[in-house]
């Protein structure tokens, strides 16, 4: 895990296609440190399977997860998008998702820290989504919460997160996640506040926050160009990666970096605007 304090580097960084994300950041403990055990006990499942939103509680903390009924769409730099598209979102390819869950909002800081037994977070506070952890903390978390509910969380890929920030097969064609006006929608272009707490905007068409602005958030793709094929499920890994892919762009982008279509990578660097959501198979 590499740390850098992000103020001196905003000169040099763009949303979204940036090797590092802008925000603050501090220094934190490793990942993989011991945490302390949490008993099953504590867990509750609200819901069962196959609904179409699954709560689960975890020491009082309850979060949801929202089934994203699969399909086909069209990926990357759609019509709606116009002269913002980027490079990189190029060319528009058509991909098939299966059913999944992805999380309603952003992992908050008292998800984390209920499960884990810490907050690595530079802005502290319980509804803030949780930040400066970089990918390998992400998953760690989802292996721990999967040890406690039975079921199996991980980050989205990259493309389970642009069609579930594009509303599914209930999307109406927005620039953003459930909107045409980023400010119903995201937290963006405020770095003197920093993070905000979760669903403090509107949802987009499948109920889902926070998919622009606020903070970057982790897919598990490897940063790479599209390809003009049509895909399945895809889940890019590249031998030699640029970096992982990032999506949603955080609070101190301009509104081009928290397109639904934007794309972003790091390099392992963590900052004060990098948190992540989870997305859980169906029936796993």
């Amino acid at each position: 895990m590499k740390k850098l304090h992000s103020f001196f580097l905003l000169a040099l960084v763009a949303c979204p296609l940036a090797m590092m994300s802008c925000g603050s950041s501090a220094s934190k403990s490793a990942s993989n440190e011991t945490t302390d055990k949490t008993s099953k006990d504590s867990v509750a499942k609200d819901s069962t399977v196959n609904e179409e939103k699954v709560s689960f509680t975890v020491k009082g903390v309850t979060f949801n997860m929202i089934l994203v009924k699969g399909g086909t769409f069209t990926m990357g730099a759609t019509p709606e998008q116009g002269k913002d598209a980027q490079p990189e979102e190029k060319p528009a390819h058509e991909v098939t998702l299966s059913d999944y869950y992805i999380a309603e909002t952003e992992v908050t800081q008292a998800l984390y820290e209920a499960v884990m037994g810490k907050n690595p977070s530079d802005k502290v506070g319980a509804d803030l989504p949780v930040e400066s952890v970089d990918a390998g903390d992400a998953e760690y978390f989802a292996d721990k919460l999967g040890e406690l509910t039975g079921r199996i969380f991980r980050l989205p890929t990259e493309a389970e997160w642009e069609y579930a920030a594009r509303g599914g097969n209930k999307s109406k064609g927005y620039k953003f996640a459930g909107s045409n006006n980023l400010s119903e929608v995201g937290w963006v272009n405020d770095m003197e506040s920093g993070t905000h707490p979760v669903k403090g905007k509107a949802p987009n068409e499948l109920g889902i926050y926070d998919m622009c602005g606020n903070v970057d958030e982790y897919c598990s793709d490897d940063f790479g160009p599209y390809s003009k094929e049509s895909q399945t499920n895809p889940n890019m890994v590249f031998e030699e990666s640029e970096g992982q892919v990032v999506r949603g762009g955080n609070f101190c982008c301009e509104e081009g970096g928290c397109r639904i279509t934007a794309r972003g990578l790091t390099r392992g660097y963590v900052f004060g605007s990098m948190g992540f959501r989870l997305a859980m198979d169906v029936n796993k």
